[in-house]
């Protein structure tokens, strides 16, 4: 993943001769300056801003240099949802992806955007349904609508709307990031994080923008285009 500039020019770190620099030099730390200062307050708000987490009332702080995803992300939400979740092996943390430089989906975002991952080690799932919306019609795909269920294995998804009525047991809030174990996942230290030994969603709706697994397994696959979305 690429880093934003962590250094911004200050007038403690500026050199005080005034023969030492001329009026172009100076024009061109301003601007700098400026641009490193969007960066950086960019990076304060994602310190900032709570991101809600499927247990109304839980809040996930995510830290600089938190990573969800280890690829660029193509910027480009997509919508997840299932009438069951049951996982084993739960953790979530804040986190920053960011997509491709110069993608034309960056917006005024500056190619970066603050998620929520959660990790399973072991999931199973129930009529999944994901939609992308290409503009105008909508790439549908379908599974585990029969008698058997979608499985993942070290499931990872990143997500900005995550919903449901979930149930956790040997649940544990404020752990470090860099000491979960419950999932095999661990992010920076110094971020908040959560984990379960179990979690169990009913009527899951995700936003996301990135999901990796080990393994997939996905019975009765259907992926076709569609003026709906899931």
């Amino acid at each position: 993943m690429a880093s934003s500039p962590d250094v911004t020019p200050s007038e403690d770190n500026t050199p005080e001769n005034p023969e030492s620099g001329s009026a172009a030099a100076t024009a061109s730390v301003a601007a700098g300056s400026g641009r490193r200062g969007r960066v950086r307050m960019r990076r304060a708000a994602v310190m900032a801003v709570p991101a809600t987490l499927v247990a109304a009332g839980l809040a996930v702080l995510t830290a600089q240099g938190a990573l969800g995803v280890q690829f660029s992300i193509s910027g480009m939400p997509f919508t997840v949802t299932a009438t069951e979740l049951d996982g084993t092996g739960f953790e979530q943390f804040g986190a920053l992806d960011n997509m491709a430089d110069g993608s034309p989906n960056a917006g005024d975002t500056g190619g970066q955007v603050l998620v929520v991952t959660s990790a399973i080690k072991d999931a199973h799932l129930t009529k999944l349904c994901q939609s992308v919306d290409l503009g105008g019609i909508n790439l549908h795909i379908t599974a585990g609508d029969g008698k058997d269920r979608v499985h993942a294995v070290d499931l990872t998804t990143d997500s900005t709307l995550l919903s449901g009525d979930a149930e956790f047991h040997g649940i544990e809030i404020g752990n470090d990031a860099s000491e979960l174990n419950k999932a095999g996942v661990k992010g920076p230290i110094g971020v908040f994080s959560q984990q379960a030994d179990t979690v169990h969603i009913d009527n899951l709706r995700q936003t996301n923008y990135a999901t990796t697994a080990g393994v997939f397994t996905l019975p009765n696959l259907h992926l076709n285009f569609s003026d709906k979305a899931c």
